[in-house]
């Protein structure tokens, strides 16, 4: 706080201040720091108890500024009203009484920034989704700082919108607002949080570019050195989403069960745990039995592949994402390397479609004349389209990851074709039509980066 009055007084608790807005002010710190750096002076396992804790706390220091109250003069009722308000909106639910002191503070110093944002936090809680949206624009038009930056940037990719570009035209701001907070405070984790979370609704908001996953993890990588944002659930949560896509699925696994472990009663990261496992375990049982398919139907697929459903791939040329035109050649699945496979194209039977409660990315099974089976995943594939049990398919310069890990005593290990683009597969024998990839969409919002 800046521009207090500075006087000794003294009051029932015994002890002269130097300044009653300052000590309440540290007071007021010294419960959001418990409430941020708990897990370094408690076990992990004892996080079950941090909101108790927090509510324990909470009610000493409300106690310490209903006694001091009669001490501020009319000159600090603002900043006074404000670290109340700040106090009660310790908790991740909405308080009435912060909002009405929060409101106070404004009306008494409208150029409270700190008030300003702590109103739109307070807003935000009771789902006032615009308000919030004008408390942190008012305070930026005040000052600029990372906290109204970042909750804008959450904010804007939360809104409603009416039209596909007008969501876009959020995830970007939200992006850009995100950057700036970053640029203001590199060593804020919090910060940085936002920014991989602004990449991600990016990823699945405008394009499945996988070089957007990687700029998410490279942001929760910076976030993870900072021992405030380290220790929200949300982080590790948004990590998991994040490797689960990327396909790391012990990490992401990892990522999920740590969320859970920092906030037991919160119930995403379990059911992401849950089903993450569930599509692993029948990505696991379809590989091993070829989709679980009848010895007599699997030997009629078998028979009935051949060299001429690679259509434009047999014999023919192949422009590859970088426009190098290159020669293919057909290949077995089981000769495949980890990696990708230049100048190669396999071919195979679908014999099985995997549910994935995430919808993204389309799954299914799928094998050659030798029996081998595999698991494929397509992206950036449109809604509703896809392949089914007995269809041809070709994939040029597949991209292969060998899975092998073991996650609670349970090994999986398959081999698996990841598809970024769906146009590079043939299907049937033929090439897939433009409208089978779903909407690439371009910037609509000027960059200043």
């Amino acid at each position: 706080m800046e521009n207090l009055n500075r006087h000794v007084t003294k009051c029932q608790c015994e002890n002269e201040h130097e300044d009653i807005v300052k000590y309440l002010l540290d007071e007021t710190k010294d419960l959001y720091n418990f409430r941020d750096r708990y897990f370094e002076t408690h076990n992990i396992d004892e996080a079950i108890n941090k909101e108790e804790d927090i509510e324990k706390l909470l009610k000493k220091k409300l106690e310490i500024f209903e006694d001091h109250e009669k001490l501020i003069t009319d000159e600090n009722r603002a900043k006074y009203n404000y670290l109340k308000g700040k106090l009660l909106n310790v908790t991740p639910f909405y308080n009435k009484e912060a909002e009405s002191l929060l409101s106070k503070s404004i009306k008494l110093d409208p150029k409270l920034v700190d008030a300003w944002n702590e109103l739109g936090e307070c807003y935000w809680k009771n789902d006032d989704l615009k308000k919030s949206i004008n408390c942190f624009e008012g305070a930026l038009k005040e000052n600029k700082n990372k906290y109204s930056l970042r909750n804008l940037s959450m904010l804007l990719r939360q809104e409603v919108s009416n039209s596909r570009e007008e969501k876009i035209g959020n995830i970007e701001k939200g992006l850009k607002y995100a950057k700036e907070a970053v640029q203001l405070d590199p060593h804020d984790g919090l910060s940085w949080t936002v920014l991989g979370n602004a990449y991600l609704s990016s990823f699945f908001g405008i394009r499945q570019n996988p070089k957007i996953l990687k700029q998410c993890l490279s942001a929760y990588a910076q976030a993870e050195k900072d021992i405030i944002a380290k220790s929200t659930p949300d982080l590790h949560y948004n990590k998991g989403v994040t490797l689960r896509y990327e396909e790391e699925f012990k990490l992401a696994l990892e990522s999920f069960n740590k969320a859970s472990m920092y906030n037991p009663t919160w119930d995403p990261p379990k059911l992401k745990e849950t089903q993450l496992v569930q599509y692993l375990n029948d990505i696991k049982e379809f590989v091993s039995t070829s989709g679980k398919m009848k010895a007599k139907r699997l030997n009629q697929l078998l028979q009935s592949i051949d060299s001429k459903q690679l259509g434009p791939y047999e014999g023919g040329s192949y422009t590859s994402p970088n426009e190098i035109k290159v020669k293919l050649v057909e290949t077995k699945l089981k000769e495949l390397k980890n990696g990708l496979n230049e100048e190669v194209v396999v071919l195979g039977k679908v014999v099985c479609s995997v549910r994935n409660e995430d919808i993204v990315p389309f799954t299914f099974c799928m094998v050659d004349k030798d029996g081998t089976c595999v698991v494929v995943t397509i992206f950036n594939l449109a809604a509703g389209k896809g392949v089914i049990i007995g269809d041809s398919v070709a994939i040029a310069e597949p991209f292969v990851t060998d899975v092998d890990f073991n996650y609670k005593n349970v090994d999986y290990k398959f081999r698996l074709i990841r598809v970024e683009n769906p146009v590079i597969l043939i299907v049937n024998g033929k090439k897939l039509k433009r409208e089978i990839q779903a909407d690439v969409q371009m910037s609509i919002f000027k960059r200043s980066d």
